[in-house]
C-alpha cells in the first residue's frame, strides 16, 4: 500500500480501466461500490456540489421517507453518498493503483430508486489528500446550504464515511490493521475540519467509532444505530459485543 503519484484527468464513462483494475484486487468490488450495476444510469459527481441540485434531491428523499425535516434529509443523503464518493480513491490507495478523489473525475451510478450504488473515477490520482480536502470541502458546502445546516456535523460524517471505507477494504483485503492505520495520516493530511477519524476494538472486532449521528432514528420508521454516539456509552459497548460475537 502506498500514497499515489500525481495525475490530472476529466469526468469519463462508468467501467474505466483503472477502477477495473483496482476492483479486481478487491474480493467483493461489487458490494463495496467499485463495479457499476447493470441497471444504475450515470450521473457526473460534480452535481453533488451543486446546492440546487442537492435541495431537489432532498426534496425526493422528504418523499420516500415521508416526511424529515431539511437537516435531518441533508444529513441522511450526505452519510450514504460520502461513503459511495469516497470508495473509489481509497480502493486506490490501498491497491497500490491510485484513483483520482476529483469531483470532475468521477462518475455515481444512481439506482432507478434514486440511490447512489456506485462510483467510478476515471483518472490516476494525485495528492490524495488535497483532492479530498477540494472534493469534500466543495459538497460539504452544498449540502450545508441545502440543508440549511452547520458544516461542521457534515465534516464529521465525512470522517466516518472515511474510517468505515477502510475499515470494509481492510475486511475485504484481510489486513484491517494496516488499512485502517491509513485513516489518521490521511484524515491529518486533509486537515481541519475534519475531525481524526477513530476505531474501537471490540471482542476481537474493529469497528468505527463515529464521531458522528446520521439522523436516521428521527426519520419515520428509522432506527438508532448499534453504533450510534447518541446512545450511552455501556449500552454502545454491549451491542457491539453482541454483534462482534455474530461475525
Amino acid at each position: 500500500m502506498r500514497r499515489p503519484p500525481g495525475g490530472d484527468g476529466q469526468t469519463g464513462p462508468v467501467g474505466t480501466t483503472a477502477q477495473a483494475e483496482v476492483a479486481a484486487r478487491v474480493p467483493g468490488a461489487g458490494a463495496l461500490g467499485l463495479l457499476v450495476p447493470s441497471s444504475a444510469r450515470p450521473l457526473p459527481a460534480v452535481l453533488l456540489a451543486d446546492p440546487d441540485w442537492t435541495a431537489q434531491r432532498l426534496t425526493e428523499l422528504a418523499v420516500r421517507h415521508r416526511g424529515g425535516d431539511r437537516r435531518t434529509l441533508a444529513t441522511v443523503w450526505w452519510y450514504s453518498a460520502s461513503t459511495v464518493l469516497l470508495t473509489p480513491s481509497l480502493a486506490g490507495l490501498v491497491t497500490g493503483r491510485p484513483l483520482s478523489a476529483r469531483l470532475a473525475d468521477t462518475t455515481l451510478a444512481e439506482l432507478p430508486g434514486g440511490t447512489l450504488a456506485a462510483a467510478v473515477s476515471a483518472s490516476p490520482g494525485g495528492p490524495l489528500a488535497c483532492e479530498l480536502r477540494e472534493a469534500l470541502g466543495a459538497v460539504v458546502a452544498a449540502v450545508a446550504t441545502a440543508g440549511g445546516m452547520r458544516s461542521r456535523p457534515l465534516w464529521a460524517i465525512a470522517t466516518d464515511s472515511l474510517a468505515g471505507r477502510l475499515l470494509a477494504l481492510g475486511q475485504a483485503l484481510g489486513d484491517v490493521p494496516a488499512v485502517t492505520a491509513l485513516a489518521g495520516p490521511l484524515a491529518a493530511a486533509v486537515g481541519t475540519p475534519l475531525p481524526a477519524p477513530r476505531y474501537d476494538d471490540v471482542a476481537g472486532v474493529r469497528f468505527v467509532r463515529r464521531a458522528s449521528c446520521c439522523l436516521l432514528y428521527r426519520l419515520p420508521g428509522g432506527p438508532l444505530c448499534t453504533s450510534c454516539p447518541r446512545r450511552p456509552a455501556a449500552e454502545r459497548r454491549g451491542l457491539l459485543e453482541r454483534a462482534a460475537r455474530t461475525r
